[in-house]
């Protein structure tokens, strides 16, 4: 799970691995199975990690289930053995979580290209995924150049995501959302969720509905919303439906039809891909 620094990425996979061990729902919202969990918090202190559950917990107590550790070898000098060890003693693992992956990955075999030797780094974490048939969640870095590609963003080689079965890249947004999480892997199918973080609670709530409508400004996403659910609609039944006014309505229908966020459709319009909108 890619992200930038101080995104709130740690945040997020502490809030993971604490909901997946103690079963119930993640991000206030996604039903989980419970059961142990193995959280590596290679760039915390024991302190910070205190610090960082108490926050998210409240008075609740951590489930038992939960194992953490800030320190562990690198996966082929001895960090693959270490984890399937835990494995072992905990048959019915769920999660395991490396946060960061840099910490672990370990040196390159000698003239291994770029791509191969990330390729490689990440296999080592597949295996033991595949072999005990758990989640083994990778807390990684996203580079500073911005592109339309989320996936682009990953540091490092495609190696990384190609050995990779599923990644996600937490990126901060704008508009009502605090961060979008951008999905795609061999048994996903490719989404984007808008997702906002609670400081006082250090937690990341999945918000309702697609991300467009979290990361544009109220009005469009009062339109986007109204449009989505009555295609075809007018400018002026938008802004009766809404309670904008009807000029507001006209101009920010004409900007997002510039913008690609609806289309133009027998005087009306429609959302992208949706309703009559042309993919």
């Amino acid at each position: 799970m890619p992200a930038p620094p101080k995104v709130g990425k740690s945040w997020l996979s502490l809030g993971l691995a604490l909901s997946v061990a103690a079963g119930g729902t993640a991000m206030d919202s996604v039903p989980v199975d419970g059961g142990p969990v193995l959280y590596l918090a290679l760039e915390d202190t024991a302190r910070r990690l205190q610090t960082r559950m108490r926050k998210i917990l409240g008075p609740e107590r951590a489930p038992a289930t939960l194992t953490l550790a800030t320190s562990c070898p690198p996966l082929p000098q001895g960090g693959n053995e270490a984890i399937a060890q835990w494995i072992e003693r905990n048959p019915e693992a769920r999660m395991v979580v490396i946060d960061v992956f840099a910490k672990m990955r370990g040196n390159s075999a000698p003239g291994a290209s770029a791509y191969d030797a990330d390729y490689a780094a990440v296999g080592h974490a597949k295996r033991i995924a595949d072999h005990y048939g758990i989640a083994v969640v990778l807390v990684h870095h996203v580079r500073k150049a911005a592109s339309d590609d989320f996936l682009a963003e990953v540091s490092g080689t495609n190696g990384l995501a190609g050995a990779a079965d599923a990644t996600l890249v937490l990126k901060r947004s704008r508009g009502q959302a605090d961060g979008v999480l951008h999905v795609t892997g061999r048994d996903v199918d490719e989404a984007e969720c808008a997702l906002r973080f609670y400081a006082e609670a250090g937690a990341w709530q999945l918000l309702e509905g697609p991300a467009a409508d979290h990361t544009i400004g109220d009005s469009r996403a009062m339109i986007l919303r109204y449009v989505r659910a009555n295609p075809g609609v007018r400018p002026k039944a938008i802004a009766e439906g809404t309670g904008l006014e009807p000029d507001l309505v006209r101009q920010t229908c004409s900007r997002m039809a510039k913008d690609v966020q609806l289309i133009r459709k027998d005087g009306g319009y429609v959302v992208l891909g949706t309703n009559g909108g042309r993919a």
